[in-house]
């Protein structure tokens, strides 16, 4: 693992994670924040948590029905409650005493990076 190198991991976070949260579908700035709850916690808590913000179905699939619904929003209003029910996800879990702090520090460095990105 030590060995690994940033052209050895591209592919695999690409394929892994990206890939299925369809990311080149994204707008800029909730691509970022959907691709980190994704390798953070899943792909499908990612889509699920996306699906909740833009008010569709959550099964876990980003498909047509959710890029449209996307797609008829502001993408900063989509990062900035995206961040919030990330947020409060981390605060329902036993383990957020111990780890709480640093997935809050995460979300938020997630949150202003993808408002940077938004903001093309």
């Amino acid at each position: 693992m030590r060995s690994l190198t940033v052209e050895d991991v591209t592919p695999i976070y690409k394929r892994n994670y990206w890939d299925r949260v369809k990311g080149d579908d994204l707008p800029a700035g909730v691509d970022f924040a959907v691709f980190d709850l994704a390798v953070n916690g899943g792909t499908g808590r990612g889509a699920k948590m996306l699906q909740k913000v833009v008010g569709v179905t959550q099964d876990g699939g980003i498909g047509p029905q959710t890029l449209g619904a996307v797609g008829r929003m502001d993408p900063v209003d989509i990062i900035e409650q995206y961040a919030a029910e990330r947020e409060a996800f981390y605060r329902r879990l036993k383990t957020f005493d111990t780890f709480g702090r640093g997935w809050l520090r995460r979300n938020e460095e997630t949150r202003l990076a993808a408002l940077k990105m938004a903001d093309k």
